[in-house]
């Protein structure tokens, strides 16, 4: 496959411009050609490649440069280091009215855009009617742009673009502004541009959309890249994240010379064979083991839970030796151990912690925690914690009611 769009070392600076002073340096330097002294970086070193055909998604806070690379893309910005090379025919809708007068009607707009995409007359009179229809917005396509609603924008600025049928599409986060009815006209439409072998570019804030509509993505993270190759590793990294930033700053680190002194402490705790606090991924259904060695300080035998929760601190699951009758195997050296194996682990794709509490033999005081971070990948587009088997069957329609 060809390469449609091409970034290499890409980078874009902005001078800091805190003062009058400041912009009037900065516009000095700019005549002089020069740098401009002080600047803030919004984007460095981007290295991509979009071949034709392929769908990306662009992903990342507010904030961490996506609209300024779209913006680099399509030549609306210069960078400041690197280079961009694009070979194609761009359709690009990243902000609200862009490329639009706002004295002219919709139809004079739409006139106007299929010039500078070079359409002849014969072209555009046989495809007004198709983007009128496409855009719905009924008598206000003879209004000025100004009296647009932002829906009102999109749905036109989209329907020029439908119509043009670009070598690739690049879409920032408006389709957001549209109603729920064209927000489906144009997913479908973008699914039937993709089949037809179109190249798209997508940013949006939906993980089920960059998933639903993209097979690679890419993760900015201030300005940088953080991540980038398959679609659902990365919006799946990216998710968790996201889980770990809400769930709040870390709690404070175990103090072991404490918890030594307890009644109950966590002596040792492996996953999978591992030690490390972070183990390696699993695959979406893979078998886990835990096992965790507990000291006791007077020999009584402790009560262990297991639970597992979301990096956010969302309860997935929790169990305890004493609720299925289990009760920890002693050591020859005096400790106790428990070996808790799910055969099948039913979790989705995304980040985990693994804890194990030692209580006392009534199980009413925990003494210690120690935790394991665990991901999980796959490619499930489904939604929540857990994959709940389930079957799809075909059933007979349901009749309708009397009062129907």
């Amino acid at each position: 496959m060809s390469v449609l769009v091409e970034a290499r070392g890409l980078g874009k600076c902005y001078p800091r411009v805190f003062r009058r002073s400041d912009r009037l340096r900065a516009l000095l330097a700019l005549l002089a050609g020069r740098a401009s002294g002080e600047t803030t970086p919004v984007l460095q070193n981007i290295d991509l490649s979009v071949a034709r055909g392929q769908s990306l998604g662009l992903i990342g806070d507010n904030g961490a440069g996506k609209s300024t690379l779209l913006k680099l893309l399509t030549g609306v910005l210069t960078p400041t280091h690197g280079s961009v090379r694009v070979n194609g025919r761009v359709g690009a809708l990243l902000e609200l009215g862009a490329g639009f007068h706002p004295e002219y009607s919709g139809r004079d707009n739409i006139a106007m855009s299929a010039t500078l995409q070079g359409f002849s007359a014969e072209e555009l009179n046989a495809r007004l009617a198709e983007i009128i229809a496409f855009a719905d917005i009924g008598h206000y396509i003879d209004e000025p742009v100004k009296h647009y609603s932002s829906g009102m924008v999109v749905r036109l600025g989209f329907a020029i673009v439908a119509a043009t049928r670009p070598d690739l599409l690049i879409t920032d986060e408006v389709l957001a502004v549209g109603d729920e009815s064209f927000q489906k006209k144009c997913i479908r439409w973008m699914e039937e541009y993709l089949e037809q072998g179109g190249t798209l570019i997508l940013v949006s804030h939906s993980m089920y959309h960059i998933q639903k509509l993209c097979r690679q993505a890419v993760w900015l993270r201030q300005g940088r890249m953080q991540a980038c190759g398959d679609v659902f590793d990365v919006t799946q990294a990216y998710l968790a994240y996201h889980e770990r930033k809400s769930a709040g700053e870390a709690a404070p680190g175990r103090n072991l010379e404490a918890v030594r002194g307890l009644e109950f402490h966590v002596r040792g705790m492996r996953v999978n064979g591992e030690e490390a606090e972070a183990l390696p991924a699993l695959e979406q259904g893979a078998a886990l083991r835990v096992e965790a060695t507990i000291a006791s300080r007077d020999g009584r035998v402790p009560v262990v839970n297991v639970g597992i929760a979301r990096a956010d601190g969302t309860p997935v699951y929790g169990v305890s030796s004493d609720m299925d009758g289990v009760q920890p195997a002693p050591t020859l050296d005096g400790d106790f151990c428990i070996v808790l194996h799910f055969t099948e682990l039913p979790l989705l794709p995304g980040s985990y912690t693994i804890r194990v509490h030692p209580l006392d033999s009534e199980g009413l005081r925990l003494f210690d925690t120690v935790e394991r971070t665990l991901t999980i990948k796959g490619r499930s587009p489904e939604m929540g914690l857990v994959r709940l088997a389930h079957v799809w069957e075909h059933a007979a329609p349901l009749s309708r009611s009397r009062g129907e």
